[in-house]
This record gives structure tokens, C-alpha cells and sequence, in this order.
């Protein structure tokens, strides 16, 4: 299968300066590894939208997928109760 690359909305970036260090390296490798693995278990489809959610602690990951291109889009990372907003 071939490798995805990861690409970052502008916001995101400063999404990552509310999220503890410690955190953020949990999330940064996580996100590292939709590369490999766009779909990895524990990823879920949201409703209504072409977008996916990712688990890391209390952080949520939302980002899309365009297979035709092979890219990966990293659209939010936030807090799970601020994440949805």
C-alpha cells in the first residue's frame, strides 16, 4: 500500500499551543502514523460529514482522506468536549 502524506490546515497549528506538551507528542506520532494508515482501528467515519475522528487521550483528531491523491488533511485538534464546536 502506498504512503499517504500528512498535510495541516493553518489552524491546527494553533490548536497545538492550548494542548499540553506531553500531549502533543502523543498526538503528533499519532498523526504520524495515518501515513502508513489512514483508517486504523479506533477511527470512525463522523455523520453527515467526509471527515474522521481520531482518539488520543482527551484530544480528538479530525481529518479527511482523499485517496485519489493519497493525502491526509488534518483539519482540528482539540479537547473532546470543544472538538465538535
Amino acid at each position: 500500500m502506498a504512503a499517504y502524506k500528512v498535510f495541516f490546515k493553518k489552524s491546527v497549528w494553533k490548536d497545538f499551543e492550548s494542548i499540553p506538551k506531553r500531549e502533543l507528542k502523543k498526538i503528533i506520532e499519532r498523526i504520524e502514523s495515518l501515513s502508513e494508515n489512514p483508517r486504523p482501528p479506533g477511527s470512525q467515519k463522523l455523520s453527515g460529514q467526509e471527515r474522521y475522528r481520531l482518539r488520543q487521550g482527551r484530544y480528538r483528531i479530525l481529518y479527511s482522506i482523499q485517496d485519489y491523491e493519497l493525502t491526509v488533511w488534518v483539519v482540528k485538534v482539540a479537547h473532546r468536549k470543544d472538538v465538535y464546536r
